[in-house]
């Protein structure tokens, strides 16, 4: 039995989110699939984090094990073959000892939400990005989510149904670039609460088209109160980016 570390990339538009589920397609039943044709063996895929409906990844990393006596290569080139019809891509393999857990062994996370303000409709970003028709002051963003740094209780940017044991997350890193009309917002923690990173979004953006102030930010914030916090941005514009271990 040999231990399989996979890099993943999928484009999440056509899926129900990561996890296997019976209202419709997930990426890991894609990925089960796929080592069953492969090698003809039932497995499990575990991944570092579960994305939602929408949510699209760049470096997702999950891990599987396999009897078949094969070579990391063969096991991407494989996957890859049988996963050519949906938009999933194995972008590595690696042999790794069996204490390695995607999820477990991971210490950080890290995602990026994506926003285009023009007044014009997206079209080649359709589905890849948030259209935002108005322009954001992304400096302004940016010197509000430096608020969020650090240990805090993010309730107010915590979805009703998480499941986490508590509110209270560190968050290490966050920063608001902006390209011509593009605004990306980076975040990265050891893990996040159901939707946090959404919301980040969601109320950043009050912030940058002039709606909030950053002290009316901080206010929200520190209220920890889902009930005071901007909306939850659409899926779309979220991508799982990195895992680091």
């Amino acid at each position: 039995m040999q231990r399989y570390k996979l890099k993943i990339e999928y484009d999440g538009s056509g899926f129900v989110g990561w996890q296997r589920q019976k209202n419709g397609l997930g990426v890991q039943q894609c990925m089960e699939e796929a080592v069953a044709n492969f090698c003809g063996e039932q497995v499990t895929i575990f991944a570092a984090g579960r994305t939602d409906t929408g949510v699209h990844a760049l470096g997702q990393v999950a891990h599987i094990d396999i009897e078949k006596a094969t070579t990391a290569d063969k096991v991407r080139d494989a996957l890859n073959h049988h996963l050519k019809d949906v938009a999933i891509s194995v972008l590595s393999a690696e042999a790794v000892d069996n204490d390695f857990h995607a999820r477990f062994s991971a210490l950080q996370r890290a995602y990026v939400y994506r926003i285009i303000a023009r007044r014009s409709p997206l079209t080649i970003e359709r589905g890849r990005a948030w259209w935002v028709p108005v322009k954001l002051d992304a400096e302004t963003m940016h010197e509000a989510s430096q608020i969020l740094l650090g240990k805090h209780d993010f309730s107010t940017f915590r979805a009703a149904n998480c499941q986490s044991d508590s509110p209270l997350k560190t968050l290490d890193d966050i920063r608001v670039e902006s390209e011509d009309e593009e605004i990306r917002i980076h975040a990265r923690a050891r893990s996040f609460l159901y939707h946090q990173v959404r919301n980040f979004a969601g109320s950043l953006k009050y912030v940058g088209e002039g709606r909030w102030t950053v002290a009316e930010f901080k206010t929200a914030f520190e209220a920890a109160d889902r009930t005071k916090g901007g909306p939850t941005a659409p899926p779309e514009g979220l991508y799982f980016t990195e895992v680091i271990y």
